[in-house]
């Protein structure tokens, strides 16, 4: 269990913050945006979770995901060091789970006949919007993990991969299944 007692500690006033290590880094070090990108996400999440109370199943799937982000962030803020104690990780089976709430939701919907655009309900809007950050937040942990020296796992960067493409399918489902997606019509405005 974490405890958090004081909010402020002023330890970061001077534009550095703690690892999980306890290793001080810089704010702008790209570990602490890959996690701080993740943070992001998750919080975008929320704010989907404001529209989905009308639909209980895609509801529970993003509580799930919220928690998963939780364990991300603390996977990355404790990297991975040769003779130290392992600590919480994401690992494949949060993967596969996502794979499995990915089929479900992909098997009610309409086939695509082009491109979605972001759009349609509330919920679906936000979760492109979510798709999006999640996208960013891929991207900083792949280059983190190119880094020497900056160990990333494997599963952790699986789940980011497999989390956009659920919030792809889950914008679908919120928009009726895909009855209501917005879609994309090249050169219509030509």
């Amino acid at each position: 269990m974490v405890v958090l007692n004081r909010i402020y500690t002023k330890t970061g006033d001077d534009g550095t913050t703690a690892l999980g290590t306890g290793e001080r880094r810089p704010k702008y070090d790209l570990r602490i945006e890959a996690y701080g990108t993740v943070d992001e996400t998750n919080a975008a999440i929320g704010v989907v979770r404001l529209h989905t109370r009308e639909l209980p199943e895609l509801d529970a799937m993003l509580g799930r995901i919220q928690n998963d982000l939780f364990d991300l962030g603390a996977d990355l803020a404790v990297p991975e060091r040769e003779g130290k104690a392992e600590r919480l990780r994401v690992v494949a089976s949060q993967v596969e789970r996502l794979e499995r709430d990915i089929d479900a939701l992909n098997d009610k919907l309409e086939p695509l006949t082009s491109f979605v655009l972001p759009g349609g309900t509330p919920a679906a809007a936000h979760l492109h919007v979510a798709r999006t950050i999640c996208r960013r937040a891929e991207r900083v942990i792949v280059e983190l993990a190119a880094l020497p020296g900056e160990p990333v796992s494997a599963a952790g960067i699986q789940y980011m991969n497999r989390l956009s493409d659920f919030l792809f399918v889950a914008s679908r489902a919120a928009n009726g299944n895909g009855a209501g997606d917005v879609l994309w019509v090249p050169g219509q405005n030509r």
